[in-house]
C-alpha cells in the first residue's frame, strides 16, 4: 500500500503511548480518518456510516499500539490499520472507500499474516480481538458495488510492501527513520489550533 510519512505521524506515535494526550490524539486521529473516508463515500451514505467508522477507527488504535509493541516499524503498523479499514470497506461493499483494489485483499492479509493471526484478524473478521467489547454499530452495507466494484481512491500494485511517500514527495520502500526531535506538539489534537 502506498500511504504517507511525516512529522505528525511520528509526534502521533508518540502521543498515543502517554497518558491523558494519548487519548486527546486517540479522539482527533479517529475524528481525521472518519471524515476523510466519508468524503470518499457516497453522499447519500455517509451520515450513515459514521458511528461505524468512528468504533472502527478507536478500534484500529489498539491494533496500532499492539504492533508497535511487538516491534513493526511505525509505517508498518500504520498500514496494518488501513489494511484492516479496506477489510471492513470491502466487507460492506463499500468500494469507493477502499485504497486498494479488491483483488488484493488476499496479498495485503498475507503481508501481515503473521501478527493478524495472532490477535484473531480475518478479512471476514477485520478487528478480531481488538473489537470492543460492545461491538462496533452496524452501518448499512451496498454489496451490490462488489459485482461492478469502483475504486477512485485506490491504487494497485503496491501490495507486496508498503511505499511511504515523505514531504519531499520521494517514494521509499519500509518508511524512514524516526527523527531525533519529534515533539509531541506536532501530533493532531495537541495543539489547540489543532482543536
Amino acid at each position: 500500500m502506498k500511504i504517507r510519512q511525516n512529522v505528525r505521524h511520528w509526534a502521533s506515535k508518540k502521543a498515543l503511548e502517554l497518558p491523558v494526550v494519548g487519548d486527546v490524539v486517540n479522539d482527533k486521529l479517529v475524528d481525521m480518518h472518519t471524515d476523510i473516508f466519508l468524503e470518499r463515500a457516497d453522499e447519500d451514505h455517509r451520515e450513515e456510516r459514521r458511528e461505524h467508522l468512528d468504533a472502527f477507527f478507536d478500534a484500529t488504535m489498539d491494533t496500532y499500539l499492539a504492533a508497535l509493541q511487538e516491534g513493526a516499524p511505525e509505517a508498518e503498523a500504520r498500514e496494518m490499520t488501513h489494511v484492516q479499514a479496506n477489510f471492513d470497506f470491502y466487507n460492506h461493499g463499500w468500494t469507493e472507500m477502499m485504497e486498494f483494489p479488491g483483488d488484493e485483499l488476499d496479498e495485503h492479509y498475507e503481508r501481515y499474516e503473521t501478527f493478524f493471526e495472532r490477535h484473531g484478524i480475518t478479512i471476514a473478521d477485520p478487528l478480531g480481538e481488538f473489537e470492543p467489547a460492545g461491538g462496533v454499530p452496524d452501518a448499512p452495507s451496498t454489496p451490490e458495488k462488489l459485482d461492478d466494484p469502483e475504486h477512485p481512491y485506490a491504487e494497485g500494485g503496491f501490495a507486496d510492501d508498503v511505499y511511504v511517500e515523505g514531504d519531499d514527495g520521494e517514494l521509499r520502500v519500509g518508511g524512514q527513520e524516526e527523527p531525533a526531535d519529534v515533539s509531541v506538539d506536532s501530533a493532531p489534537g495537541v495543539d489547540e489550533d489543532d482543536a
